[in-house]
């Protein structure tokens, strides 16, 4: 990244947990106490605890992706319920159960297994509610702090050329229809696992939607194609009939999606992983 990089797109900071705590303390009474830094997201994440002992996590969220994540617990996906939300000086912020488990040590087969079979429950789960205007994909236009198009477009020629395939896909259509409950960032890094590796908990769902679920599994070939590409087998055989240009709509939303927050918030090699996991993946 560089300098007129970092002063045109700054990175957002990083949440800090001690003085959310005492604002959140200010504004609802409720007074937290901060057990230490969660681990992973681009905006960090606390681990507090209740005055009754309870524990939960500190993220900073929204907190319509609470009655989501309700949802797709009902239908047997373990997902944290929301406790407390906040608007806290500017930011959203929310309190959630803490779920069992860490962060997989390893991804293999199994993993990836489960986490197909987790996307099948999402299947349908909104076709009781009245149909919103579909989730936009960005391909044509920014998205709101993600997906810019200008970092593309400015970076080198090769990620210009990415951005001009991504307009050409985007311009059959920029939306994502469906029924079905969409994570949006269905990777190994958002589920929890027990000791002998089965997922007990999905978690991140603030860019929950409603959409395609098939999304989710590009989004999850996406990021394994940059990491363990030898596991891609059963997803592919979950894709193998999607129609070519909404397989190439979704993988253009990861492309653009990876490759402009690493232009502006990584550094040269974590582009050009991305930038090459981006151009081996359209159909």
């Amino acid at each position: 990244m560089t300098e007129a990089v970092r002063r045109a797109w700054p990175r957002p900071a990083r949440l800090d947990a001690a003085l959310i705590l005492e604002r959140i303390a200010e504004i609802t009474g409720v007074r937290l106490v901060l057990e230490g830094p969660a681990p992973g997201g681009e905006a960090g994440a606390a681990y507090v605890r209740w005055p009754d002992g309870r524990r939960s996590v500190l993220t900073e969220g929204r907190s319509r992706s609470g009655p989501l994540a309700d949802r797709a617990r009902r239908a047997g996906v373990p997902t944290a319920r929301h406790e407390l939300a906040a608007h806290v000086d500017g930011r959203r912020v929310i309190v959630q159960q803490r779920l069992p488990g860490r962060p997989p040590r390893t991804t293999g087969l199994p993993l990836v297994r489960q986490m197909i079979a987790l996307n099948d429950r999402l299947a349908g789960l909104l076709a009781d509610e009245p149909a919103p205007q579909p989730a936009e994909l960005h391909l044509t236009t920014d998205g709101p702090g993600f997906c810019l198009h200008q970092p593309l477009a400015g970076h080198s020629p090769r990620t210009a050329a990415l951005l001009t395939r991504i307009h050409d896909i985007g311009a059959a259509g920029t939306v994502m229809a469906g029924d079905d409950l969409v994570h949006h960032d269905f990777h190994p890094g958002n589920v929890l696992v027990d000791d002998h590796g089965r997922i007990t908990g999905l978690i991140d769902w603030d860019g929950a939607t409603r959409g395609d679920r098939l999304f989710d599994l590009v989004t999850l070939r996406f990021v394994l194609t940059g990491s363990h590409p030898a596991l891609l087998g059963p997803i592919d055989e979950r894709l193998t009939t999607m129609p070519a240009h909404r397989y190439n709509a979704y993988w253009a939303h990861m492309s653009l999606r990876m490759v402009d927050w690493s232009i502006r918030h990584h550094d040269t090699a974590t582009v050009d992983h991305w930038l090459t996991v981006a151009e081996s993946g359209l159909r």
